[in-house]
């Protein structure tokens, strides 16, 4: 099979080219290396996910990624440096290989970035998404992975989060393009009988994370003795999920749409296990063996109370079966970050 992977030089995205390339498939994977966070970790993703030596000598972003773009390929993956908002440079990349099918990781992530830039988060995650459906309808592409966010649920009431729940009511713009993003594939779905899913990810943590999150950001402020940033009185929570079961839920996603047709469904992958901002805190304290340098924040716009997925359809229909919990998925996270 020939899966094209959008931001497949990221933290979920290499994890999946690689999970894929083992099981013998050839990758197509297009990345803007966006400077959201720093363009040297994708080129080490990029080279973990493909088994390369990650000893890379750096110099200038567009050298560096046209060296990467040319160690990289291989008869059975190949690097496409594109930007998703660029329909014309996607087109060729789709006039080049007969995609059998895409899995579409690439966005603008984060719920506080999106609330001070959110036309460009309209533009990636709308607009570039809409980019590759009409070019599925142009080039009779028909099974279609996306990834969908639990930020779709905003504050709901109802707890586990569940799939039939009503998400009229986001609070963040990163939000409500993903929502956006399930509203607009079920259009395509019906309209042009691609076949898909939506996958709503529950903060997903482990190997590769983006620095940025909150699970790497305390990790390495506590190894540094920084004072941490700790926004609300810490009885938020979230489900998080460790990255190998969020590539299991992926993949078992493909083989589905492989097997079905007429399908469109949007699925939770989420660990059915809810963490509140203190015990990831401690969790990660005590792995560490340090304490936490504490800096006592009020709580931020956008910001969710609570997340928690339920999980049922995904374990019915995909045979979804998560099976790292928070406190087994840290210990491999801070062994990762020690290492790396």
């Amino acid at each position: 099979m020939i899966y094209l992977v959008t931001g497949g030089s990221g933290f979920i995205g290499s994890h999946l080219v690689e999970q894929l390339l083992k099981k013998g498939h050839s990758v197509i994977n297009i990345d803007n290396f966006d400077d959201f966070y720093n363009y040297q970790i994708k080129i080490k993703n990029t080279l973990a996910s493909i088994g390369k030596n990650s000893d890379f000598k750096f110099s200038d972003k567009d050298n560096d990624i046209r060296e990467l773009v040319s160690i990289s390929k291989s008869d059975n993956y190949i690097l496409y440096y594109q930007d998703i908002r660029d329909k014309c440079g996607l087109e060729e990349i789709f006039k080049k290989h007969k995609i059998d099918l895409i899995i579409h990781l690439a966005a603008l992530a984060g719920v506080r970035p999106s609330i001070e830039r959110p036309l460009d988060y309209e533009e990636v995650n709308i607009r570039g998404t809409m980019n590759l459906w009409e070019l599925c309808k142009d080039f009779n592409i028909k099974k279609f992975v996306c990834a969908s966010s639990s930020s779709v649920y905003g504050n709901n009431e109802k707890i586990p989060f569940s799939e039939t729940d009503n998400v009229d009511n986001p609070i963040s713009p990163y939000a409500a393009t993903k929502k956006c993003g399930e509203i607009l594939g079920h259009v395509y779905h019906d309209l042009y009988k691609i076949d898909m899913i939506q996958l709503r990810f529950f903060t997903v943590y482990g190997s590769r994370q983006r620095p940025d999150l909150a699970i790497h950001k305390f990790t390495k402020l506590i190894s540094e003795n920084q004072e941490v940033p700790f926004y609300g009185d810490g009885t938020t929570s979230r489900d998080y999920t460790y990255i190998d079961d969020i590539i299991d839920g992926i993949t078992k996603s493909i083989s589905y749409l492989e097997n079905n047709s007429d399908i469109y469904e949007i699925i939770n992958l989420g660990e059915s296990q809810v963490i509140s901002l203190h015990e990831m805190l401690s969790t990660i304290e005590n792995e560490l063996g340090k304490s936490a340098i504490r800096k006592n924040l009020p709580m931020q716009p956008g910001d969710v109370l609570k997340t928690n997925a339920d999980i049922t359809k995904a374990k019915t229909l995909i045979g979804y079966k998560p099976d790292t919990n928070f406190q087994n998925g840290i210990k491999k996270f801070v062994e990762w970050f020690l290492r790396k």
